[in-house]
């Protein structure tokens, strides 16, 4: 009896509508022709869009822009492709840009609306806003990555935000830190969060390729152009089309390439190497470097007028002594990752001694640094436990404690005392005045615990 009272309302469209509006994620349906035939309270909450103002039109038409920027499946005439990809639903996160022009964090999930017969005849998009979510975990320090960036420090959280805070906007963007700061990442995660996402990010090192070939790395070339050009190739701006350009290290770029740069930033527009063509493509720049730009315009290395172009949002990343609490939350990633990349092995745990000495380093290197030694460490231990032993000899402390030739000194517990004791209880101090490396302190103190309980 309840089974057919529960048939009936759900057959009855306006029951059914009902149900849909009282939920609390947005719905929007549409045909394989763009048209919009369901949109509930949720969605006109979400976007800011009534629903008498899209339903029965071209959803690009009715919003303005794609919907879904990069990302939409419907950009041109549904093909048997796109029917493929959509057979099996997609899951996506997304910013939106509501009615208003406020940039909403969304979680989107569309799957194939089929007839009777299984044809695909349209598509419904769910819609899970995650934004005010968001802001509570920065607001909190509850947030301890963005993307594939890893860190809760206050610096950290800044640069999230200014991340979140550019997903609506196309303005060039200048990322600038030391060596290994993780500039790249920070490019990918602005890509990520805007409308771009669906398109190309194509990064590209300036200083990493000969002078001669940066040109047509850049602009792509024309066969015959010059000596090996035995086709015509594309270069990175027309790779990157729809989407993101990450020039990392824009400091070593020679000055008639800046000069092309500008130009490009000015209008869009380039030529391949040895072509007559102008061409013309849509692409975001992001720029990278660990140089000080401004001392590179004084020295007339960078022009002034490029680097106005490219500094249009500046974001900077604190290096990794600035940010030493992230340290635990950076080797905890590392180690997942290992633990992924290595299911049958043992997870790898870091002692408190080997812990010690990577909080007590300063990180040149930063945090690729800090990566590259925990696989150093992880082959080195051959174990469970990475102690100190494991670690690199400048972590260590014993490159300049210990003479390579004559006997190791001996420690004795009035020494380790007096020098604990100076040095305000700093192992790693106390060691280099000793003349010891931080290993041989440790295991001094973890033989002794008795004989000086106040310092351990």
């Amino acid at each position: 009896m309840q089974e057919q009272i529960f048939e009936k309302l759900l057959s009855d469209s306006r029951n059914l509508i009902r149900i849909l509006d009282n939920l609390k994620e947005g719905i929007i349906a549409h045909d394989l022709s763009r048209r919009i035939f369901f949109f509930n309270h949720a969605a006109e909450s979400i976007t800011g869009y009534d629903r008498k103002d899209v339903l029965y039109k071209d959803c690009h038409e009715a919003f303005g822009a794609p919907f879904c920027g990069e990302r939409c499946l419907f950009v041109s005439q549904v093909d048997e492709n796109r029917r493929d990809i959509l057979s099996g639903g997609v899951e996506y996160p997304l910013n939106i840009v509501t009615k208003d022009g406020e940039t909403r964090k969304v979680e989107m999930s569309i799957n194939p609306l089929r007839d009777e017969q299984g044809r695909v005849v349209g598509v419904l998009a769910l819609i899970q806003d995650m934004t005010e979510f968001l802001r509570y975990k920065m607001k909190t320090a509850e947030m301890t990555g963005f993307g594939n960036i890893v860190g809760q420090d206050h610096q950290m959280l800044q640069v999230f935000q200014q991340i979140r805070d550019l997903a609506g906007y196309d303005y060039p963007v200048h990322i600038y830190g030391e060596t290994g700061t993780g500039k790249e990442l920070v490019a990918e995660a602005i890509h990520h969060e805007s409308r771009r996402s669906g398109a190309p990010f194509v990064p590209i090192n300036c200083g990493a390729l000969p002078s001669g070939l940066i040109e047509s790395e850049l602009f792509g070339h024309v066969r015959g152009a010059f000596t090996g050009a035995v086709r015509d190739k594309k270069g990175r701006f027309e790779l990157a089309d729809g989407g993101t350009l990450f020039l990392d290290e824009v400091a070593e770029l020679p000055n008639e390439l800046q000069v092309k740069l500008l130009r490009f930033l000015q209008t869009g527009r380039f030529e391949r190497v040895g072509g007559e063509k102008t061409l013309w493509v849509n692409v975001r720049i992001i720029s990278a470097t660990n140089r000080n730009l401004s001392d590179e315009i004084r020295t007339q290395n960078f022009r002034e007028d490029l680097y106005y172009r490219l500094n249009v949002i500046p974001i900077h990343l604190p290096p990794l002594r600035e940010r030493k609490n992230d340290i635990p939350l950076l080797i905890n990633h590392f180690l997942d990752v290992f633990s992924r990349e290595n299911p049958g092995a043992a997870p790898r745990i870091v002692s408190k001694e080997a812990m010690s000495c990577l909080m007590d380093y300063d990180w040149p290197g930063n945090v690729r640094q800090l990566q590259n030694i925990l696989q150093f460490a992880i082959v080195k231990s051959g174990g469970k436990i990475l102690r100190p032993s494991h670690l690199p000899m400048e972590l260590r402390g014993d490159i300049a404690v210990v003479p390579k030739k004559g006997p190791k000194r001996k420690l004795d517990e009035r020494s380790v005392r007096s020098a604990l004791e100076k040095t305000g209880g700093n192992k790693v101090k106390a060691a280099r005045l000793l003349g010891v490396g931080r290993a041989t302190l440790y295991r001094f103190l973890s033989d002794h615990p008795e004989s000086i309980p106040e310092i351990v």
